[in-house]
């Protein structure tokens, strides 16, 4: 199995544009990976296409909730197709579910629930202490010092338009040795202007909330991504929305992994409004495969 691809190049056009789906029939669309290079889709995108899709057959309802599993890598070079089941219209909650297919094949499936907005009680834990987003360079600078003694090849790759800023003292593993706490906080936000469908940051948010998360449960193992017969992949993916968001402001994504066992790291987080308010929760669990070299 591969390893996770990184967020796609998408220098020519915004990441709006990019996620966007062609309707074939009532519950059937058709999306397409900018970066149609050899390899394999980053998880985020399916995730925020699935829920465009899922979107695209509901009216005047505000998705709350998102649970999804990756079955097999994505193919980059060719389109997905993303079949809606209608599974429920409630008069308070509308229930769909999401099948993405390549090759005549599962590739990914998504449950999305969605809501009515209405008022009910309020509570949050606090946003933790963290540096300032202004106190801390690009993610992808940083990457670009790492990287600067590769091949060219390499390098290019690593240059490439990143439609999601993110910034942390220490946000991902790249070739660090040592090891860390199972803990991680980064500023994130979207590059480019969203505009104001308030679908559209909710489908970007979720495509960002794939980012790093394998890497905090990585943290205490001493691997890094070229860490030989290293072997990486998400296995499934859970989202909340709790409250409205705005993703072209920054967002802190305050992580940790409580556990990692029988080959998988599970990773929790919580996405706050530079405010401190709440917006968003989300879990996942990874594949984290150690292969002795024979």
């Amino acid at each position: 199995m591969r390893r996770a691809m990184s967020e796609p190049d998408v220098q020519a056009e915004t990441l709006v544009e990019t996620l966007q789906l062609e309707r074939l029939e009532v519950n059937l669309f058709r999306g397409q990976t900018p970066d149609n290079q050899p390899g394999r889709i980053f998880g985020g995108q399916v995730i925020a296409q699935s829920l465009l899709a899922a979107y695209e057959t509901v009216e005047d309802r505000v998705c709350h909730s998102l649970h999804c599993y990756f079955i097999r890598p994505g193919d980059p070079t060719v389109p997905i197709v993303f079949e809606v089941d209608r599974s429920r219209d409630g008069g308070s909650f509308t229930t769909r579910r999401v099948v993405a297919i390549q090759h005549g094949q599962q590739i990914f499936n998504l449950a999305a629930s969605f809501q009515v907005v209405e008022d009910g009680f309020e509570h949050q834990l606090p946003m933790p202490a963290a540096p300032s987003w202004r106190d801390l360079p690009d993610e992808a600078e940083t990457r670009r010092q790492l990287m600067k003694d590769l091949p060219d090849d390499a390098k290019k790759w690593m240059d490439r338009h990143r439609p999601i800023e993110l910034r942390s003292e220490d946000a991902r593993t790249y070739f660090k040795a040592g090891t860390a706490e199972p803990q991680s906080v980064s500023w994130i936000r979207c590059r480019d202007p969203i505009g104001a469908d308030f679908r559209m940051h909710q489908v970007i948010l979720a495509y960002a909330s794939d980012m790093n998360l394998l890497s905090t449960a990585m943290r205490p193992h001493g691997v890094h991504w070229q860490t030989p017969g290293f072997q990486s992949a998400s296995l499934d993916h859970a989202m909340w929305f709790h409250r409205p968001l705005n993703f072209e402001n920054w967002h802190l994504y305050d992580q940790d992994s409580p556990s990692a066992s029988g080959g998988r790291g599970f990773i929790r987080g919580s996405i706050y409004a530079e405010d401190g308010t709440l917006v968003a929760s989300v879990a996942q669990e990874g594949l984290m495969r150690l292969r002795k070299p024979k």
